[in-house]
């Protein structure tokens, strides 16, 4: 696994701020759960570490590496989503 970090993480649409600062150190082997209401951000902020979503403002790092402006393949990382029909 690896180390992930999210330093003063921002997203906006147009005027509106959707994901207002986030600043998280997650461990390698750290098991972590993100919890809140429907439109919260959740997936929002999943989608950004994956890099299916660009950031507004802040860091994103994987393994101390900064990834930002990487492509999601570049990432060597995965998302998988949910789906409520299975």
């Amino acid at each position: 696994m690896s180390t992930i970090s999210l330093k003063s993480v921002r997203k906006s649409y147009g005027k509106i701020e959707v994901i207002h600062g986030i600043d998280i150190d997650i461990e390698d082997g750290e098991f972590i759960v993100i919890v809140g209401p429907s439109g919260c951000g959740k997936s929002t902020l999943l989608r950004m570490v994956a890099g299916l979503e660009t950031i507004t403002s802040g860091d994103i790092h994987i393994d101390e590496r900064r990834v930002n402006d990487l492509e999601p393949m570049d990432r060597d990382i995965a998302m998988v989503f949910q789906n409520y029909a299975l």
